[in-house]
């Protein structure tokens, strides 16, 4: 069976959002801007990982069925275009979970259980010991939504970076223990080798981690911090308003490493004006935060205006956006399917063929 991926073709990239909502500018500036970048020159597969959100809101399927669909508008509005990505769902595609269920096999319980990532998420969340036991398994999980796609680089968000890692451990074990790859390898000598998968790399976004408005935890719409796409200038003028940075007076020297500032040189984009905000701020040149903090939504507001009038066509469409999933999910499943057998062939697991077709 030949791979869709050959020495003549651009390399591949998987990445995508678990359904929690709808995105955010956090979203745009730690992972998403960077697959608009690269959807022109990579074959894109955006996942929808709808299995991934059941870990803490199995009981909400509706509002995971409706948060899926919300999620591909978003996705439209800061710029990605369905022709030239595959956006899929997660459980449309089987493969993932008999990939996630051999992966399993191969990563000791602890390891999973150190993930940094995870042990925050569980903090966070205040989840204590009342997790699922598919709350651990969907970080195994994440490593098959990668690999099923034989993905050559990830773009995430520097806090999904041990996410990455891990896949990188479970690739190179599958291939030193099915496919003879040799533990002295390079990783970028796996695939020539006999390799099934390559070893994919962490594609960080340049603002990896954005704070959310109360200027202390990760932008997230579940602790009520987030600026959507589409936020009304009033509202998002009163979200960056609360933002607290700890400074008294226009007159105190302030630290430019504040949240605060973090939205200054993510967002305004003229670099000579950020560093004369700094320069004022970090010398107390009777320069307000409350001033700042309008500038930083003014810039804010136009950087989301272009995104409201991409994605006001699809407002209300579901067949549209049914249509975008069903052919992402066609393009999704053909190469998929195609890793399975790779995979199922290579563990000695495959005694039939088998096709897929969606009705």
């Amino acid at each position: 069976m030949m791979s869709e991926q050959t020495s003549m073709t651009p390399s591949r990239i998987l990445t995508g959002d678990t359904p929690t909502g709808p995105l955010h500018i956090g979203h745009y500036v730690g992972s998403v801007r960077r697959r608009v970048e690269l959807q022109d020159s990579h074959q894109c597969y955006i996942l929808l990982a709808n299995m991934h959100a059941f870990t803490t809101r199995a009981e909400q399927a509706e509002a995971i069925h409706r948060d899926t669909l919300e999620i591909v508008r978003d996705y439209i509005a800061m710029g990605l275009d369905p022709k030239k990505v595959a956006m899929f769902i997660q459980t449309e595609v089987p493969a993932i979970s008999e990939l996630t269920y051999l992966f399993a096999m191969l990563l000791p319980f602890n390891r999973v259980m150190r993930n940094p990532t995870l042990k925050d998420e569980i903090k966070v969340k205040g989840l204590g010991d009342s997790y699922s036991f598919g709350f651990p398994l969907y970080a195994v999980g994440q490593t098959a939504d990668i690999l099923a796609f034989r993905a050559h680089s990830v773009p995430v968000g520097e806090d999904q970076v041990p996410h990455i890692e891990m896949t990188r451990e479970v690739a190179r074990r599958f291939n030193q223990i099915y496919c003879g790859v040799s533990d002295q390898a390079d990783d970028a000598e796996h695939e020539r080798l006999g390799g099934v998968f390559p070893i994919p790399k962490a594609d960080v976004g340049r603002c990896s981690r954005l704070p959310g408005t109360d200027g202390v935890n990760k932008m997230s719409k579940s602790l009520g911090n987030a600026i959507f796409v589409t936020d009304t200038p009033k509202q998002i003028k009163k979200k960056l308003g609360k933002l607290y940075t700890g400074r008294q007076n226009p007159t105190d020297p302030g630290d430019i490493n504040n949240a605060l500032f973090e939205y200054v040189r993510t967002f305004i984009t003229d670099p000579a004006r950020v560093e004369k905000l700094e320069r004022a701020y970090s010398t107390g040149d009777n320069i307000g935060d409350g001033h700042i903090k309008m500038e930083v939504a003014e810039a804010i507001i136009e950087l989301l205006e272009p995104m409201k009038e991409r994605r006001a066509p699809y407002e209300g469409d579901d067949g549209t956006i049914m249509d975008i999933l069903r052919d992402g999910c066609v393009r999704a499943n053909a190469v998929a399917e195609e890793t399975l057998a790779l995979a199922k062939e290579a563990a000695h697991l495959r005694y039939f063929g088998r096709g897929l077709q969606l009705l």
